[in-house]
């Protein structure tokens, strides 16, 4: 595809060497073309990186820890990614520990959830059986643009109709108890959006599917091992990837045919200065950015030691309660208030990984969410609620790093206020993101391409809004509709 006559020039630039920017990589250089990445940290990764943040010897993810998207994503199925990184799947996907040491448990197996749930476990299979046994068309619907025909028009259907449910005020009407409703709950929170809300159940409803499916994998190694073996490919077909290299304008970077930016429209203002033009400048001005992330990572000596046994084998718990709980605590947040008992999403992947930490002893992964731009430290709040349902966690805490969402954000630049979806996820922003179009990667200056978790189909490691920029640069900028193989085999 390139032209010999052009030796020695870029075809394609990168700017971040996160999921998106990596996947739009390797994309490019699969399709014959000389690329090159340019990342500010001084290690690729961006949102799946890790690091030891406590003390030496302990390995925490930066921000992503588990991957339920890591065998759906369509992205990550043509790369292959099974068959290049090692993952653990714990049968119990994720848990939410209830007073009493009651808990909700969603095991992989969905009989053995709805055997678990007693009174509400025919309602729970009820609404996750059609999705889960289309697991795969869930994904391929979710995880593109809005702005398009449906692939699987039943499916779509069977997700619309249970998401309205779930983000309305019916959303308890199917059940009796309160475990059930406590597990979608949890899962819908993770969009820092209003509870209930339509956005939110339609993420929860698919994290849950998932969950159902294939499970929520953990990659051996930390969430780093996915980068690595992106930049090892990339490297292999010719590409290069430059670290501690800040770029602050266009004008920065070396002459290309295509350039694909990993960055917020806010970033993407600022770097493209007066090529802007005035119509997209406003609709980039307009771009909402949602709630922040407070994240606190602990060396521990022991396991969590959860008073309910089965929420010991969860890769992922929900801390917060009941459903009514979590809700208000979510609302909390998106009325601009720190809540006193908050929702805490919570990762242990030491137990199914002894990478991650010295013989014997354990890291945990946590996040809480705060008002965006907070400055609190929520390390107490997390620990307090943790010990709730954990009673002498707290005595298990060798080492803490904690970071606010002000800091998660100095860390990270496409985190705005410690929003780590880079924008507020929900329905109109999912359908215009950025801007309502067919191919919303593609900006209106020549040759410049958005393809950050800004763009549809939005948040989550899953390398898609990369693919679907590359993808949209080989056709306009250099003329081909041919789909790379990014197979290993490739």
């Amino acid at each position: 595809m390139t032209d010999p006559s052009r030796a020695g020039e870029l075809d394609a630039v990168i700017v971040g060497a996160g999921p998106n920017g990596l996947a739009a990589a390797v994309t490019l250089a699969r399709a014959g073309l000389r690329v090159r990445v340019y990342e500010r940290a001084d290690q690729p990764g961006g949102g799946a990186a890790s690091r030891e943040l406590t003390i030496p010897g302990f390995l925490h993810d930066v921000c992503s820890a588990v991957h339920p998207l890591a065998f759906e994503s369509r992205f990550f199925r043509e790369f292959g990614l099974r068959r290049r990184v090692s993952f653990a799947v714990p049968e119990v996907s994720f848990a939410q520990p209830l007073d009493g040491g009651r808990a909700g448990i969603a095991y992989r197996d969905l009989e053995r959830t709805r055997d678990e749930l007693g009174v509400d476990g025919r309602a729970y299979e009820r609404l996750m059986r059609p999705l889960a046994d289309h697991a795969t068309e869930v994904a391929e619907f979710t995880g593109s643009s809005l702005v398009r025909v449906p692939p699987d028009p039943l499916t779509v259907i069977r997700f619309g109709l249970r998401a309205l449910e779930q983000g309305g005020p019916l959303w308890n009407a199917r059940f009796r108890e309160d475990a059930a409703p406590a597990m979608l709950t949890g899962v819908a929170a993770h969009t820092i959006l209003r509870q209930p809300s339509l956005a939110a159940s339609g993420a929860g409803l698919a994290l849950a599917t998932y969950a159902h499916a294939e499970g929520w994998p953990i990659p051996i190694g930390g969430s780093q091992a996915i980068v690595d073996a992106m930049v090892d490919d990339l490297r292999a077909h010719g590409g290069e990837v430059v670290l501690e290299h800040e770029v602050t304008s266009l004008r920065d970077l070396p002459p290309a045919r295509a350039t694909l930016l990993d960055v917020t429209p806010r970033a993407l203002l600022r770097l493209a200065g007066d090529r802007m033009p005035a119509r997209y400048r406003r609709a980039l001005e307009r771009f909402r950015y949602g709630g922040g992330v407070a994240k606190v990572d602990f060396a521990l000596s022991e396991p969590v030691p959860w008073t309910n046994a089965e929420v010991r084998r969860a890769g992922t718990v929900h801390v917060g309660g009941t459903r009514a709980e979590m809700a208000a605590a979510e609302n909390d947040v998106n009325r601009g208030r720190l809540p006193e008992r908050p929702y805490v999403l919570v990762a242990q992947p030491s137990l199914f990984d002894p990478q991650r930490a010295p013989a014997g002893m354990h890291t945990l992964w946590t996040y809480t969410h705060v008002p965006a731009g907070s400055d609190a430290d929520r390390a107490e709040a997390v620990i307090a609620q943790i010990e709730r349902f954990a009673p002498g966690f707290r005595d298990t805490i060798v080492a803490t790093s904690s970071r606010s969402a002000v800091e998660v954000e100095q860390h990270n630049p496409n985190y705005p206020g410690g929003d780590i979806g880079a924008g507020a996820p929900d329905l109109v922003q999912l359908v215009r993101r950025p801007v309502l179009s067919p191919d919303p990667w593609r900006t209106p200056i020549p040759g410049i391409y958005l393809a950050s978790a800004s763009a549809s189909p939005g948040p989550g490691v899953h390398g898609l809004v990369g693919w679907f920029a590359a993808l949209s640069a080989l056709r306009h900028e250099f003329g081909t509709g041919a789909l790379p193989d990014l197979s290993p085999r490739g």
